[in-house]
């Protein structure tokens, strides 16, 4: 598995048109009980987050996660990233995958999902990404929100009614997901803004976790710790002690303050 980046527990970053925000972020990440290697990995360098889970035998999930991460780590330190950096850092990664390391003839692939800080309409957002089955929240005043949708064969499933959203948790296909990185294709991700709030807690994960906890657990982990660090690391804890049957990656991204420009006012500290 890579790491690109560390945590951060105030980063202030100014927009050209006066906006200031301040972020916090942790990232926590661990094999699980079952595997024997952790095909996860993420970039937690501002201003993109991001998780991948690695597909096609232990070599080739783990390149495939590398060479998404270390692409997209290309942006990091810049003040924002679009849509068509992130596009560009996708088809990088799979031309890196054709040469990987214990790549099979099937290729290799990789989830991918996370944020970006990015500006749109001349107002700053988060660009919310997503390829397979990896997941982004939102927890704003106690409410949590799934803000990606699984690119999944039990998803399919749950859309068109054939099952029920707690059928799907158990389904014998629930590993088997319709779009990734990789596999020789152009990734196909899909994109949703989101305003930038002062309190907003975001939450990046493998699909390591939400095999071994509920929404409702997930919501109790997120509010029970304001430090991220501490509640990144209480949700892999929880995640291992319910079985810990995959890889599990945690990255948790706070809004600490936004100050809109001079003429704009201030919004209130969280």
């Amino acid at each position: 598995m890579t790491q690109i980046g560390h945590g951060n527990s105030r980063h202030p970053i100014a927009l050209p048109d006066g906006t200031k925000i301040t972020i916090a972020w942790a990232a926590a990440t661990d094999t699980g009980h079952r595997r024997q290697v952790n095909e996860d990995s993420f970039v937690a360098q501002a201003p993109v987050f991001a998780v991948a889970d690695g597909m096609g035998g232990h070599a080739a999930g783990d390149f495939a996660s590398a060479a998404v991460v270390t692409r997209l780590a290309e942006y990091g330190g810049r003040l924002t990233m679009g849509t068509a950096e992130i596009d560009h850092a996708l088809e990088l990664a799979v031309q890196d995958m054709v040469h990987g390391r214990g790549v099979t003839d099937e290729g290799s692939g990789t989830t991918v999902t996370g944020v970006a800080l990015g500006v749109i309409s001349d107002e700053p957002a988060w660009i919310v990404f997503n390829i397979g089955d990896s997941r982004v929240y939102r927890l704003v005043g106690g409410v949590l929100e799934q803000l990606t949708v699984d690119h999944s064969i039990v998803q399919e499933l749950v859309d068109s009614g054939q099952i029920t959203r707690d059928e799907a948790d158990t389904h014998p296909h629930s590993n088997v997901i319709t779009r990734a990185v990789g596999f020789h294709e152009t990734p196909i991700p899909d994109y949703r803004a989101i305003a930038i709030e002062p309190g907003m807690r975001l939450l990046i994960c493998s699909d390591g976790l939400t095999k071994e906890l509920t929404s409702y657990g997930i919501r109790h982990f997120l509010m029970a710790d304001r430090a991220p660090e501490r509640a990144a690391s209480h949700l892999l804890e929880a995640a291992l002690g319910n079985g810990g049957r995959d890889n599990v990656t945690v990255l948790i991204v706070d809004v600490l303050d936004v100050t809109a420009p001079a003429t704009g006012g201030h919004a209130a500290s969280a």
